[in-house]
C-alpha cells in the first residue's frame, strides 16, 4: 500500500479567511514528516481561468468567488502559502470545484504512482476535505484524515465531521499520531 499526503486549499486567500496559525503549523509538521519518510506529497489548489468560465451562475459559492475576482490561476490568493511551499519535484494539482477530484488530474496522478491511500489535510473541513473524502471513498482509496491539520469556519461543524462523519470512511488521527506511525 502506498500513501500520499494531500495538502488541500492551503492557499493565501483561503488561509487568510479560514485558516489559523496552528493549523498551518500542524500541516507543516505533517509535510516535514512526509518528506523525511519519502511519502509522496500532493498540493491541491482551486483557481479559475481568466474570466472564470468554470464558475456557473447556478453555483452559489463559485459564482460569488468569480464575481469577487482574484481567483485566477496566477493570482496571489490562489498560491500555496509560503509556510508550505511545494518543492520543485512535488505535484501541484489545480481543481475547479470543491472536491480535489473535480476538474483536476488528481486521480491520474495518484493511480500513475500506484497510490491507494490518501492522507487528507485542508481548509475547509466542510468543503474540500469532506468532498474529497466522499469522492475518494467512492473510488476505493484508503483514507486518513489529520484532524488537527484541517480547519473550518465553524468549530462545531469541524468537530462533528471529524468525530462522527469521517470515521465511517476514514481513520481520523492527529498529526502526531500519524507521524508516530511513520516510524
Amino acid at each position: 500500500m502506498t500513501a500520499a499526503l494531500l495538502l488541500m486549499d492551503f492557499q493565501s486567500g483561503i488561509v487568510e479567511q479560514l485558516g489559523s496559525v496552528e493549523v498551518v503549523a500542524n500541516a507543516r509538521r505533517a509535510l516535514d514528516a512526509a518528506r523525511r519518510h519519502c511519502v509522496p506529497v500532493v498540493f491541491v489548489r482551486v483557481a479559475f481561468r481568466e474570466g472564470a468560465p468554470e464558475a456557473s451562475p447556478r453555483n452559489k459559492a463559485f459564482s460569488a468567488l468569480a464575481d469577487r475576482g482574484g481567483m485566477g490561476v496566477d493570482s496571489s490568493a490562489t498560491q500555496v502559502v509560503a509556510a508550505l511551499e511545494p518543492l520543485a519535484a512535488e505535484i501541484v494539482v489545480l481543481k475547479r470545484r470543491v472536491s480535489a477530484f473535480t476538474g483536476s488530474d488528481l486521480e491520474v496522478v495518484l493511480r500513475a504512482a500506484d497510490i491507494d491511500h490518501m492522507v487528507l489535510t485542508g481548509i475547509a473541513t466542510s468543503g474540500v476535505v469532506l468532498s474529497t473524502l466522499r469522492e475518494a471513498a467512492d473510488r476505493d482509496f484508503r483514507l486518513t484524515v489529520l484532524r488537527d491539520a484541517c480547519a473550518d469556519r465553524d468549530d462545531e461543524v469541524h468537530r462533528v465531521l471529524t468525530e462522527k462523519v469521517f470515521p465511517r470512511q476514514a481513520e481520523v488521527v492527529t498529526v502526531d499520531e500519524w507521524v508516530s506511525d511513520l516510524g
